[in-house]
């Protein structure tokens, strides 16, 4: 009796202890479940913070909707601004008022504009931007009595450099590693007189270093090249950008200018399509007679540039050469420029004009069957073939500046040395500092 009642006491005494341990466990597994993510429960929203509006052109949009896009071909201010709640009577006075900033009749197609409108059914417009370049917008504020004003961009200037290795042509090769046509005609004249440019060859290298200019991040042109560096079958040839009087110029690395008194052809890379000759078949009078000059083809209104400092002669029309323009330069030398479309403005007899000036635009008035430029040449009053005839060189570095020159040689080679030529694209040197990216900034 004695044993089972002990028996009975420790079977109780087991349980008991196996009930509190089971419930401890609950009690702890439960917290632990509180305090773990719940998983399989939806998650919170994330809270949406509205962005600021942006600031267009100076104006701050948060109580306007913004609408983009560019004049078609035709169209004027008034059927732009009709969908807009803009009457007549109000474009008629915006007109007026805008007349000695930017004359509405000016706006032009292909152009872009900006209308910030109220958000209401009439989308009544508040302005109207107008961008006529990429430097400059003109604001047409169309709230109360209504207000013009014209503001231009910050140009920066970047200094970049290209370099590269000739396959087939020079154009080629420079406008792949980044350039333009506008840097690879500046190349060509730099160094038209030292290199015969339609012998250049494959594997001759070149590197450029020059003035980008740029707004809001986008290129808008190019300055001039600041110095070149060109080999040929092994030569190196520097063009070393230096100023020792009014204007820049380029000096290989002994001092020696690049330049001639005379720019080698009065057109931008251009083609020869008919060389000076005595005996040449006329293709408009169908005989055989001597073509004292030299035809250069070229698109209807390409500018024709003087090839030298000078005074005008003449610039007249005559039956044979069409519109022509000719030059006096000094008592040796002479040109004349044939078969012009028009004159450039001012052109005149009597008006003194710079080496590479515009003083007119291809064209095929007189006798002539398509655009083209008649270049024709004097010397010592005598018509020369302009494309054999040895022409003086500029002057070299001068000794007064010959240590500023060393200077700036010794910082444009290190300069050089230091371009990747296998670059594919341009390589910035130095930047101006960058305004913010703000659009109409």
């Amino acid at each position: 009796m004695f044993k089972r009642s002990i028996s009975l006491a420790t079977l109780i005494a087991i349980s008991m202890l196996v009930f509190f341990t089971v419930a401890q466990n609950l009690t702890f597994e439960k917290a632990s479940a509180q305090s773990r993510p719940n998983t399989t429960a939806p998650l919170a929203q994330p809270i949406k913070v509205k962005a600021p509006a942006p600031i267009v052109y100076g104006i701050p949009t948060d109580s306007l909707e913004i609408v983009e896009a560019t004049v078609k071909r035709g169209e004027n201010l008034s059927e732009i601004l009709d969908e807009y709640n803009i009457t007549l009577t109000t474009i008629s006075e915006l007109a007026k008022k805008s007349r000695d900033v930017f004359n509405v009749r000016r706006i032009s197609a292909n152009r872009n504009y900006t209308i910030l409108h109220l958000p209401d059914s009439g989308r009544t417009a508040q302005y109207f931007i107008y961008e006529p370049c990429e430097t400059e917008y003109v604001i047409y504020d169309l709230r109360g009595e209504l207000n013009v004003t014209l503001e231009k961009r910050k140009v920066d200037t970047v200094e970049r450099a290209i370099a590269g290795i000739i396959q087939n042509s020079l154009f080629d090769a420079l406008t792949e590693a980044g350039g333009s046509a506008q840097l690879v005609n500046h190349f060509a004249d730099i160094y038209a007189w030292r290199l015969d440019l339609n012998r250049i060859q494959p594997g001759d290298k070149f590197k450029l270093i020059y003035d980008e200019h740029v707004v809001n991040g986008k290129t808008i042109g190019f300055g001039k090249i600041k110095s070149a560096y060109f080999e040929h079958e092994g030569t190196e040839i520097y063009a070393i950008g230096f100023q020792q009087g009014k204007n820049l110029s380029y000096y290989d690395q002994d001092g020696k200018s690049l330049k001639r008194a005379f720019l080698r052809e009065p057109l931008e890379y251009s083609r020869v399509s008919s060389r000076f000759s005595k005996k040449r078949f006329h293709p408009v009078q169908k005989r055989y007679k001597p073509h004292l000059g030299t035809d250069f083809a070229a698109r209807y209104g390409t500018p024709i540039r003087t090839v030298g400092d000078g005074v005008v002669l003449e610039a007249k029309y005559s039956r044979g050469n069409g519109y022509y323009v000719k030059i006096k330069h000094n008592k040796t030398y002479t040109t004349q420029y044939l078969h012009m479309s028009k004159f450039a403005k001012g052109m005149r007899a009597g008006k003194r004009v710079k080496q590479g000036q515009t003083i007119g635009y291809v064209g095929s008035t007189g006798l002539a069957t398509g655009p083209h430029l008649c270049y024709r040449f004097w010397k010592n009053g005598k018509q020369v073939d302009a494309l054999r005839v040895k022409l003086p060189s500029a002057d070299p570095v001068s000794k007064k500046y010959k240590d500023e020159f060393d200077e700036v040689k010794d910082a444009t080679i290190n300069q050089m040395q230091a371009i990747n030529e296998g670059g594919s694209k341009s390589q910035q040197l130095l930047a101006s500092d960058k305004q913010e990216d703000q659009k109409g900034a």
